[in-house]
């Protein structure tokens, strides 16, 4: 598990892999819808969860309150709550399941292993992880939704 959790959570850095298979999709007819709604609803998590809400709680990541620990990656600078990580997973994963779910499954499958992957490193609270999945769950909806209803008529 000590090699395999960073190779996981790498998934989820600055939500680079989500971002590229967003854009990956745009240049699909029927992946389009998709990856515009990805990319909205990542837009919308970093405003609302790494800009807003980690700033408002300002919680400290478990790693800095018990500095014994060996990590097995790179601690992070910024606070914890809510999993920046597992906000951009869930969102894309919960998009992408709106749109396909053949790939929706999967990519919930991802979501959730990165979710683990954050608490498994010592890099975050279980309710930061807990958070970060409602959170992601709402706000990939609520694109999704808005979006279907006002721009893809």
């Amino acid at each position: 598990m000590d090699e395999l959790m960073p190779k996981i959570t790498i998934l989820g850095d600055k939500g680079l892999f989500f971002i590229f298979v967003s854009i990956f999709m745009l240049f699909f007819r029927q992946y389009r819808n998709c990856g515009i709604s990805c990319l909205t609803g990542m837009m919308c998590g970093v405003i609302v969860g790494n800009l807003i809400v980690k700033n408002i709680v300002r919680r400290s990541r478990p790693c800095w309150i018990n500095d014994k620990i060996d990590m097995l990656i790179e601690v992070p600078k910024d606070y914890s709550f809510p999993s920046g990580h597992t906000l951009a997973a869930f969102i894309f994963a919960t998009v992408v399941l709106h749109y396909d779910k053949r790939i929706g499954i999967p990519a919930l499958i991802i979501a959730a292993a990165i979710a683990f992957s954050r608490m498994y490193l010592y890099v975050h609270f279980p309710t930061d992880i807990l958070f970060g999945v409602v959170l992601g769950i709402l706000i990939g909806c609520s694109v999704v939704h808005f979006l279907d209803k006002y721009l893809f008529t």
